[in-house]
């Protein structure tokens, strides 16, 4: 072992080696490349990984018990990368946006209770060659808004007060009206 002692004999810094390694204690410790880049430190305050990238091996990853701040989060190529939150939520924020995109491939957003698109001040866009709503509520046709001229497989789509979608049998006029089965 190697100590460090001031004038009055109180340990400044230690390096103690041995067959299973080694330990050292200080105020803060660096590792840096022959060519004097620094490549880790460690202080009270903060850890510093000065390398190009930092890669972690284990299978299950890198679990951070507080908040993470990076300007870039890559997998490694041909792998999968997966930002998890097991038992809580996992939330992004960003002052200027947050882009989510996809090159080559889809993006599925999937949940177990509601999904929600919010723009406060600005718009939502859908912008492709096909928009299919699934699993909308066929609304019961009245007898007064039913007509000859009904074509079968045809819908429009309705809007309730409150929001909600549902489709109405097409006719010759708008069929759209204030349905209770499914605007209540």
């Amino acid at each position: 072992s190697v100590n460090i002692v001031n004038s009055n004999n109180q340990l400044l810094t230690q390096l103690i080696t041995g067959s299973s390694g080694f330990k050292a204690r200080g105020k803060m410790f660096e590792v840096k490349s022959t060519s004097g880049k620094l490549l880790f430190s460690a202080d009270e305050q903060e850890v510093v990984v000065g390398a190009e990238r930092l890669r972690v091996m284990g299978a299950e990853g890198a679990v951070f018990s507080k908040s993470v701040e990076t300007p870039h989060v890559r997998a490694e190529p041909f792998k999968e990368l997966r930002l998890e939150s097991p038992t809580r939520s996992l939330l992004m924020e960003a002052p200027k946006g947050i882009q989510i995109l996809a090159e080559a491939g889809d993006i599925h957003a999937i949940c177990r209770n509601e999904l929600r698109l919010e723009s406060k001040d600005g718009q939502i866009s859908l912008d492709a060659q096909r928009i299919r709503l699934m699993g909308l509520p066929v609304g019961v046709a009245s007898t007064s808004s039913s007509s000859s001229g009904t074509r079968p497989n045809v819908y429009e789509v309705c809007v309730c007060p409150n929001g909600r979608l549902f489709l109405s049998q097409a006719g010759t006029g708008s069929t759209c009206q204030m349905n209770d089965s499914v605007c209540l």
